[in-house]
């Protein structure tokens, strides 16, 4: 939606009330919300003219959209999920960089995070914003991790195991985020800081790796060389490639 322009009298729009309404508008929705979150206090949070949303997004609702989508951005330009590694890798170092970007982006401490939070809002109620955003960004995350998963179970694996497999390993890295209330009241002493995302990583990582491969031989998939499940993974596989933020 092409930015309104200001109506006739309205005080000027100041250079940067743009990303200064981005900034202000992800932390308001992602603590009260879309529906909650209101046009008027995000504004005045900003101190930017009410009129300043309509100019520069549209309305409310385009609003969020570019704070979902820009706050997705950022949480994947700091912590990618390859993790910079490289073409050659194997498909059990590059699933464990997935799983371990994904852990950093939803546990970080920085502005990243609020991705995280977002997210967990739109599970609980999708707005319009969440089918842009699996159109033009989680479809390719999804593929990414689907082609590792084919690579794992060999490519004679049907369609529908790759997809679960798949969304099996994803359940774990969300589980950790989205119950950390219940989580944290069942064992007070468990953190997630940097040590904690790393063990974290290696534990989901191996787990997965051991269960596609009973998978792959239950459905006798497996097909040799570069398919063939690797089930253990050095633990400097993919340490160092980005840091993480202690909470």
């Amino acid at each position: 939606m092409r930015p309104k322009p200001p109506a006739v009298g309205a005080p000027p729009v100041r250079s940067g009330t743009r990303e200064q309404l981005l900034e202000v508008a992800g932390e308001v929705f992602a603590a009260v919300g879309f529906h909650k979150a209101t046009v008027r206090e995000i504004s005045q949070r900003a101190g930017a003219n009410i009129a300043a949303v309509n100019y520069h997004f549209g309305d409310k609702e385009s609003l969020y959209a570019a704070v979902l989508k820009e706050s997705f951005r950022l949480a994947m330009r700091k912590y990618p999920p390859d993790l910079g590694l490289t073409p050659i890798a194997t498909p059990a170092v590059r699933l464990k960089a997935f799983v371990r970007s994904f852990l950093l982006r939803i546990f970080s401490g920085g502005p990243e995070a609020r991705h995280g939070r977002l997210m967990l809002r739109e599970m609980i109620e999708p707005t319009r914003a969440l089918d842009e955003l699996v159109h033009t960004e989680l479809r390719q995350l999804a593929d990414a991790l689907m082609a590792i998963m084919r690579e794992l179970l060999g490519r004679a694996a049907a369609q529908d195991l790759v997809r679960r497999c798949g969304m099996s390993v994803v359940s774990q890295v969300v589980f950790y985020h989205h119950c950390r209330p219940a989580i944290r009241r069942l064992f007070p002493d468990l953190t997630f800081d940097r040590e904690q995302i790393e063990k974290l990583a290696e534990h989901i990582t191996e787990f997965s790796l051991a269960a596609i491969a009973e998978v792959a031989r239950k459905n006798s998939v497996a097909g040799p060389g570069p398919t063939k499940v690797r089930n253990t993974v050095p633990p400097s596989a993919t340490a160092g490639k980005a840091g993480g933020s202690k909470k």
